[in-house]
């Protein structure tokens, strides 16, 4: 794969003014031009039925990290957005006779694939590395003093740019230091309220908004388990939107590293559509009826977002971000005069927002419809954590902050 690798080939002016005003610039929590993942896999009694832990089967592990860098490239006529660099490992701890299995497959794709050997251990094709290792012990499991199951090993692969074939110790040891913090358990739903429209809102103005993914989704974004099926985190063998999906944790049953192998640009097109679908949205009349609302004065606050689209900012909105790495509880701004957390389009509370709103004493009401229809059937996704005194409105962002709107006579 030759970099910069084309996302976007034509940029208008107000693409490239929008740019340079959200995606580039100091005074972001984020660099927003940079879009990262990890996902950590284990098998566990608290999550068996996904990762098929039993008594007599454990011990299996896979850790995904990406990093992609973007950036706007000026050599050609009309400015296009690339990837600039890009960052992919992939760790797997299995049975040795797995790994040995798979370290032999993934010889057989280099070869196919056209790598060529630099070093020991590392090969190269146009403008990407690849090093692949093998552990008796894996160096983070030393590292963190954590025993290896016996009769098991591991196995690296990582993909680099030319602009990663160092990185810094923060960057190797970030997916390392989140598996640290542990498995994220269940929340256990309560009896929340169910309610039509978010009128009892009206009682505890003014509200804060924490969102989620629904407000992407509206605006054309592909939903987050679109970065699941392309980093081949579960194994969706249908199109149900349910929490049970398996996990992938068999070298075997992973295609990703052959796919990135065997034909790398094809792969980036997938790996970067998530970037370019948030680029080229727009906010919707639910990102303007918040702005509305905000300027009104019955929201306050920045919009404390879980998503890396810059709707809301591009709405008008001042928004801080909480989907980070780097930090498992990061601070928010609940602010002392807000009596209410809006929770809008978010499943489960993985960053606590939820939970220091309620120790505030602020109310939750939460927008969602639950569910979304695929193919014509509705999928039932229920919110995780909603408690009891809790209210729940099953409806999508754009009707219900409309019908909000229209309760307290602000124009959006």
């Amino acid at each position: 794969m030759f970099l910069p690798h084309p996302v976007i080939e034509q940029l208008s002016d107000e693409q490239v003014a929008m740019w340079n005003r959200h995606f580039v610039g100091d005074g972001h929590e984020r660099p927003r031009s940079v879009e990262e993942g990890i996902w950590r896999r284990t098998q566990d009694p608290a999550n068996a039925e996904q990762s098929g832990w039993t008594e007599d089967a454990s011990g299996r592990r896979r850790v995904v990290h990406y990093r992609n860098d973007y950036t706007l490239d000026y050599t050609h006529p009309v400015p296009r957005l690339v990837l600039a660099e890009m960052y992919l490992y992939v760790s797997y701890t299995a049975p040795t006779e797995e790994i040995s299995a798979y370290a032999k497959s993934v010889q057989e794709w280099l070869g196919e694939g056209r790598w060529k050997p630099r070093q020991p251990g590392i090969w190269q094709r146009r403008d990407l590395a690849v090093s692949v290792c093998e552990f008796d012990v894996h160096p983070q499991d030393e590292r963190a003093d954590r025993a290896t199951p016996a009769g098991f090993r591991s196995l690296d692969v990582l993909f680099t740019s030319e602009g990663y074939s160092s990185p810094a110790r923060t960057l190797r040891n970030l997916p390392w230091d989140v598996l640290a913090g542990g498995i994220r358990v269940k929340e256990q739903r309560g009896n929340p309220a169910i309610a039509e429209d978010l009128a009892g809102i009206l009682d505890f103005l003014p509200f804060q908004v924490e969102v989620g993914c629904g407000t992407s989704i509206e605006a054309g974004i592909p939903p987050l388990h679109y970065l699941h099926e392309v980093y081949r985190v579960t194994a969706r063998k249908d199109n149900a939107l349910t929490q049970a999906h398996a996990f992938t944790l068999s070298p075997q049953a992973d295609t990703l590293v052959q796919e990135l192998l065997l034909d790398a640009p094809a792969k980036a097109r997938d790996l970067t559509r998530m970037f370019a679908a948030c680029f080229v949205a727009q906010p919707t009349s639910a990102h303007r009826a918040l702005k509305a609302l905000h300027d009104a004065g019955h929201m306050i606050g920045p919009v404390i977002t879980h998503n890396f689209d810059v709707l809301s900012a591009r709405a008008g909105l001042p928004e801080v971000f909480v989907r980070r790495y780097d930090q498992k509880i990061p601070p928010v701004p609940l602010l002392d005069e807000a009596r209410s957390l809006l929770v809008i389009g978010l499943h489960a509370d993985r960053r606590a927002v939820q939970a220091r709103a309620r120790a505030k004493g602020m109310k939750i009401f939460y927008m969602d419809p639950e569910g979304l229809v695929e193919n014509n059937v509705f999928k039932e996704y229920p919110i995780e954590g909603a408690r009891d005194g809790d209210t729940v409105v099953r409806a999508s962002a754009i009707p219900a902050l409309g019908r909000l709107c229209e309760l307290l006579n602000v124009t959006a």
